[in-house]
């Protein structure tokens, strides 16, 4: 759709406008091929604003392959170089004109999400850009949600050593897990279940969370641990994966009647040694800024804060 300033808001036409979409620099560009072939994005949610064949602002959604509708807004992206108040205004049509055209009607858009550096606060050029994008997505209607740590452990980093008070075992099927899921969400500390449990109950929270992220890991369910005390009483699990990126630590609880105990370490220690134990580059893992003791198990763990992510939400 042109514009009286020859502002032009389109999606992409195909694969053979992927180049002109990385145009913008952000990390997940070099991603965008492989989810087009994965089934994960279209070229019809992935949107441009130019103005003489030259990208001023860009969005794409993402999905699991298979859906019907974008699941995440995970790409906004506006030029450094216009003036504050074009920025905004240009960033604002794309948003309104991608979204009426993408989301169905009735449905609330996808929440937000946004990888920045751990210090992006303190670095001034970066600051603006992560506030101006959040600035237009909060004149739209969203809201901060979280900012969370993203975190990861290299090869020759010291793989932890069982502690010795705890047990693993592989968990037994979806009904074990399901059951320890909806135990660890009494007084969790994470952003995306508290906003679930306040639409919802436990047990449709524990079954969106493992019909719609768990169940779809295709890497071996044997990896995931239920941990037990000597006499088989389960005082937590870790779920070891691999999400089609990356080998990653997927959920991780200890449960209410266990903690304070310190056996976070011990169990995300059974995670880690899992995951090392088949040869990957990398794990992977995140939590939310706020929840501290996780973070502090993760950073004792060795693994390393090498990014952050924002979450905004319209719900």
């Amino acid at each position: 759709m042109p514009y009286s300033n020859d502002l032009t808001i389109r999606p992409i036409s195909g694969r053979e406008e992927l180049d002109l979409f990385r145009r913008l620099p952000y990390v997940l560009n070099e991603e965008l091929a492989g989810d087009l072939a994965a089934g994960r994005r279209r070229p019809e949610w992935m949107w441009l604003a130019l103005r003489a064949g030259r990208p001023l602002a860009r969005l794409a959604w993402w999905s699991r392959p298979g859906d019907a509708a974008p699941f995440l807004l995970d790409t906004f992206d506006l030029a450094d170089d216009l003036p504050d108040a074009e920025r905004a205004d240009i960033g604002a049509r794309l948003l309104e004109a991608a979204t009426a055209a993408v989301v169905p009607a009735g449905s609330p858009p996808p929440e937000y999400s946004r990888f920045v550096p751990p210090d992006w606060r303190e670095r001034a050029g970066t600051r603006r850009a992560v506030e101006d994008r959040m600035a237009v997505l909060e004149r739209a209607g969203a809201r901060l949600l979280v900012e969370r740590l993203r975190l990861e452990w290299s090869p020759g980093t010291p793989v932890p050593e069982p502690g010795g008070r705890l047990a693993f075992r592989p968990v037994r099927d979806a009904e074990e897990l399901r059951t320890l899921m909806a135990l660890a969400l009494d007084g969790t500390l994470d952003a995306h279940s508290r906003a679930e449990l306040s639409r919802m109950s436990v047990r449709e929270a524990v079954a969106r969370q493992y019909d719609e992220e768990l169940a779809r890991y295709r890497s071996p369910r044997e990896w995931w641990r239920t941990a037990t005390l000597p006499d088989g009483e389960p005082v937590g699990f870790v779920l070891p994966a691999h999400n089609g990126y990356n080998p990653i630590i997927a959920y991780l609880a200890v449960l209410p009647a266990h903690r304070g105990n310190g056996y976070i370490d011990e169990i995300l220690g059974e995670g880690t040694r899992v995951l090392a134990g088949q040869g990957v580059p990398r794990i992977r893992a995140a939590t939310d800024l706020g929840n501290v003791p996780m973070a502090k198990a993760f950073l004792r763990a060795g693994y390393v804060n090498f990014e952050r992510e924002i979450n905004m939400t319209w719900s």
